[in-house]
């Protein structure tokens, strides 16, 4: 006998997506998966986002805030989500078809579970139609690394290891994996494409280096933790090295 399905709760941060925020809404009630609710937060745009969300008034909801980042942005989607397990969407992103079903089954069918994620596909910005509408087309062969939309949590897990670090303007998604490993959070990886990570001109990430990207920032903070005697500098509850449990780009 299958296990009654979790509710998900599906977090779409936005900031100026107006360009993408219908195809991002649209993919996620596409997922035809229920029980579920989608949660936009609108990290202070100025475009036209707030119109189109308005336009989906009966099936998200929709909440403002001041420009305040990304991780905030993710943070206070999780502090209101009424689900069992959480999802995130970047809204310039997409979804395979069936994302929701499956890693969903999987963590109600399995309970010592706490992450599923799966394969990331890289689709790179190729041209713009007549209209502008962006054409992405697929580069690399798809990978799996950290990368929040390729995934599915638990929400118990934000409360074991915290929420994300909103003193982070970039690779939040790195901190808190890294977090999580020293947690010894489980994490089961379904060979399967889950994410279409569009990458364009507009990406935050585009053209930032390691130092920009604040992942020398991340690693101070764990070797800081390391010091204080919080963690351990190898993970005993996981039997699986800290680079196995991020993956590898591509």
């Amino acid at each position: 006998m299958e296990n009654q399905k979790l509710f998900v709760s599906v977090i779409i941060p936005v900031f100026n997506g107006e360009k993408y925020l219908v195809e991002a809404i649209e993919n996620v009630k596409n997922q035809n998966y229920q029980p579920l609710e989608i949660i936009v937060i609108d990290d202070g745009s100025t475009d036209k986002t707030a119109e189109i969300a308005a336009e989906f008034k009966d099936s998200i909801r929709y909440i403002y805030q001041e420009n305040s980042g990304p991780s905030a942005a993710r943070n206070r989607g999780i502090r209101i989500a009424n689900g069992d397990a959480i999802a995130f969407l970047d809204v310039d992103d997409i979804w395979s078809d069936d994302k929701l079903k499956v890693q969903g089954n999987y963590l109600a069918d399995n309970t010592s579970v706490e992450i599923v994620q799966g394969l990331i596909q890289q689709m790179n910005l190729s041209q713009l139609t007549s209209d502008k509408k962006p054409i992405f087309e697929p580069v690399y062969k798809p990978y799996n690394y950290i990368n929040l939309g390729s995934a599915i949590y638990r929400k118990s897990v934000f409360e074991k290891i915290g929420i994300f670090d909103e003193t982070l303007n970039y690779a939040e998604d790195v901190d808190w994996f890294i977090r999580a490993w020293e947690n010894g959070i489980s994490k089961v990886l379904i060979d399967q494409v889950m994410l279409f990570y569009r990458k364009h001109q507009k990406n935050m990430t585009e053209g930032k280096n390691l130092v920009e990207l604040g992942f020398i920032k991340i690693y101070k903070k764990r070797l800081d933790r390391i010091r204080k005697k919080q963690i351990s500098p190898t993970n005993i509850l996981l039997d699986m090295p800290i680079n196995e449990y991020l993956g590898s780009p591509p």
